[in-house]
């Protein structure tokens, strides 16, 4: 039987560009707990927002 993997909301936020590493542990750990929908709204956040910042910004440095 083919079991699916466990989703890995750290591994998908990473992928979208999140610096989850940034956080420290507790908050790293309420962002593991996220599930799947969640994770989803965040990326899609991060995407317009990222669509809205333009190409030139002050700091390069953004917070999930």
């Amino acid at each position: 039987m083919d079991r699916e993997k466990p989703f890995d909301a750290l591994a998908t936020l990473r992928a979208a560009g999140h610096p989850v590493d940034l956080l420290n542990e507790r908050q790293r750990q309420v962002f593991a707990e996220l599930g799947r929908p969640e994770v989803e709204l965040l990326n899609s956040i991060k995407t317009r927002l990222d669509a809205a910042a333009g190409e030139v910004e002050g700091q390069d440095l953004k917070l999930v």
